[in-house]
């Protein structure tokens, strides 16, 4: 997480090569990356001028019961036959690498991501992380609360399908152009899915 409000933009956002950004939303079993496990995961990449690359999103075998169905409304036949972590894990590095790992509340999404590697063995590598919550603190004082949805309201960017992790996802990357004054991007100009 940024300490504190961000002054100005990032700085692979200065034409410097950088990157870009991997905008990252899971849903989860529950609430502690020790104790619960990810459901879902989506990941929209952005490069280094906030254009959208790609996405890719997939339901996820948590070995266990889904959790909070009335949340993220994935029942336990929706992850029959869906991959284990350890099977989407080369991909999520591939799309993760040398980029700025985005989210909001940031830190719980890179907690999760962390233990799930951490479980097959395999180390996350340290990414930069940027927070759309902090953002939306500097930016959007008007907002109700600081939460996705009413950040995302505040900012004019409509409805989207919440607690879906593509959904959150794709709402996070919108929020930070909005936080960073880059143009909208209307969904149809979204490329294609790199879906598995």
């Amino acid at each position: 997480m940024l300490p504190g409000p961000v002054p100005g933009p990032p700085r692979a956002l200065d034409g410097d090569g950088g990157g870009g950004f991997a905008v990252v939303d899971v849903e989860a079993t529950g609430r502690s990356p020790w104790r619960h496990r990810v459901v879902e995961v989506a990941v929209v990449l952005l490069d280094a001028r906030l254009c959208p690359e790609g996405e890719f999103a997939t339901l996820l075998d948590p070995l266990g019961p889904v959790g909070p169905t009335h949340v993220h409304r994935i029942r336990q036949c929706d992850v029959e036959g869906a991959p284990r972590f350890r099977e989407i894990a080369p991909r999520l590095l591939e799309l993760l690498a040398g980029r700025v790992l985005v989210g909001h509340h940031v830190s719980c999404d890179h907690a999760f991501l962390d233990r799930e590697f951490a479980r097959i063995g395999v180390p996350l590598p340290p990414v930069p992380l940027l927070c759309t919550m902090r953002l939306a603190r500097a930016h959007l004082p008007e907002a109700r609360s600081h939460g996705l949805a009413a950040c995302a309201e505040a900012a004019g960017l409509g409805w989207y399908p919440a607690h879906t992790a593509l959904g959150d996802a794709r709402v996070t990357a919108e929020l930070l152009r909005h936080c960073l004054g880059a143009p909208s991007c209307p969904p149809d100009d979204w490329a294609g899915p790199l879906r598995e």
